[in-house]
Formats: structure tokens, C-alpha cells, sequence
């Protein structure tokens, strides 16, 4: 897939979905709401960011996207320590109530913790864990990823707070509505905490790595990675920014609440591409 001034190139595959859900008159499905965090760090002057390769049976299968998944019944239950801004401003921020808010927020980590091995959690709210990655956490990450423990008993029984400050919100998109399975997804960016190291722990993913965005784009335009718009667009976005501090401060002023929702142009005579709508 590429990108230029004119869209994005679509992959056949979702060309074919989208002919069949306009011939059929389809009803688009309801958006699930999810959460996916860019981790970045940095690089020889430079940063990078932590992809996955999502395994070919999954929704999206053979994309490379970063770290996230839905929003889970017990992200919106949970009742933990929290350090950073209260649910309340991130309501403002993301454009939600507080409670929904709190379980995007919530979500994010967790998924970045069963996804890449990362938490972005500490014992009080000024620090941060340091490497997570002996058996007990290993054991501890599956369970919550198996459903067999919530993210908030997790960090309960470790008394660690969530550093939802460690979470800079960065943009909102809702997946096509030729989808069979659609997400509205918030995206965030997240510094690796020191001490810490991503790991290839999720059976979700085939394949992992770190990459300059900009090397992502080349890449992605040479075809040796497959990506969406949304992917796409952020790491360009993230590039634009020039360094970490650069991402940090385009975060702060980012609308983080108004969606964006691709839409795939399907002329009679020429090439399908999807424009930002």
C-alpha cells in the first residue's frame, strides 16, 4: 500500500469487501471501541517505534500495526490507583464521559502490557517499574491476557499505580463501513520506560520490530510492509514532529476526540483508494 496526494492505494482483499457490502445494500456493524499505543524510543540521535505483525487468521491479519485491542468489560470496572490526569480531563480530551474515558486509558496499558511485555505502571505515582520480563511476570501477563485475572487485581496485588500520564493521546479512528468486524479506535504514544524491553510474548502477532517511522513509510512504499491508513498517517505524523520532544509537544495540542473514518473510493474506471473522511 502506498500514500500520496490522492489517498491510499487498497489492498484487493478489501476492495472485494467493499463490492459485496455496496452490491448487497450491507448494514454497517457497530463500531467496537479499542485502544493501540505507539511506543517510542529513542535512537542514535533519532527514535523508533515498536510494530507487530499481526498473524494472518486474526481481523487485519499480515498488517503491521502497533500494540492495542478492545476495551474490555473489566477496564470499565476497575478501581485502582491512578496517577496523571483524573478521568475526568481525559473525558475532555478524548470526548467521552469519565467512566468511558478512564476504560479507553485503562485499556491501553493493559494491551501494551499483554502485547509487548510493557507497563507503564509504578509504585507510586513519580516512578515506574523496571524490567518485567522474569517468569513471575511472564505468568502474570498470561493470566491477564487469558482472562484469568483483571488488570486492575494485577496491579492491586502489586501495589502499582497506573501512570496514565505516561499516555499522550494522539488521534481517534473508525474503521470503514464495508467492515465485517469495525473499530473505533483511540491511538496513544508512550515513551519505553527505562529499564524495560518489549517482547514478542503475544500469540496475536508473527513478527515484531523496532523501526525509524520514517524507515516504516519507506518501507511501506517499497511494499515490504503492509499497513493501513491509519497506521500510515500516524507515522507520518510522528515523523513530521522531528524528535521525542517534538511527538510530546504535538500531542498537547492534537484533537484526540473527533474521529476519522477512511472511506474507500470505488470509481467505475480507475484505481480504488481510500481518502480520509
Amino acid at each position: 500500500m502506498t500514500i500520496d496526494s490522492a489517498g491510499f492505494a487498497a489492498p484487493a482483499a478489501l476492495v472485494e469487501h467493499a463490492r459485496r457490502f455496496q452490491a448487497e445494500g450491507g448494514t454497517p456493524a457497530t463500531p467496537r471501541v479499542a485502544a493501540t499505543v505507539l511506543l517510542l524510543r529513542p535512537t542514535d540521535g533519532d527514535f523508533e517505534v515498536y510494530v507487530i505483525r499481526r498473524v494472518a487468521a486474526m481481523t487485519f491479519g499480515g498488517m503491521y500495526a502497533f500494540p492495542g485491542g478492545g476495551v474490555d468489560r473489566s477496564d470499565s470496572e476497575a478501581h485502582l490507583d491512578w496517577a496523571g490526569p483524573t478521568p475526568g480531563e481525559w473525558a475532555d480530551r478524548l470526548g467521552v464521559a469519565p467512566q468511558a474515558a478512564q476504560s479507553v486509558v485503562c485499556a491501553a496499558a493493559r494491551e501494551v502490557f499483554e502485547e509487548a511485555g510493557v507497563l507503564l505502571a509504578g509504585p507510586n505515582r513519580d516512578t515506574v517499574v523496571g524490567d518485567v520480563s522474569g517468569d513471575d511476570w511472564e505468568a502474570a501477563r498470561q493470566d491477564l491476557e487469558g482472562r484469568r485475572l483483571g488488570f486492575a487485581a494485577l496491579l492491586a496485588e502489586r501495589q502499582l499505580t497506573l501512570r496514565s500520564d505516561l499516555l499522550l493521546p494522539w488521534s481517534r479512528w473508525i474503521t470503514p463501513e464495508f467492515e465485517p468486524r469495525r473499530f473505533d479506535t483511540y491511538f496513544f504514544i508512550a515513551l519505553l520506560p527505562v529499564g524495560q524491553r518489549t517482547r514478542d510474548v503475544s500469540g496475536e502477532a508473527d513478527h515484531t520490530l523496532w523501526i525509524r517511522p520514517a524507515d516504516a513509510l519507506a518501507r511501506a512504499q517499497a511494499g515490504e510492509l503492509t499497513m493501513l491508513p491509519p497506521t500510515l498517517v500516524t507515522l507520518a505524523q510522528v515523523t513530521a514532529a522531528g524528535d521525542l520532544a517534538g511527538v510530546a509537544r504535538a500531542a498537547a495540542e492534537r484533537d484526540a476526540a473527533t474521529p476519522v473514518t477512511p472511506r474507500l473510493d470505488l470509481p467505475p474506471n480507475g484505481e480504488p483508494r481510500f481518502v480520509l473522511g
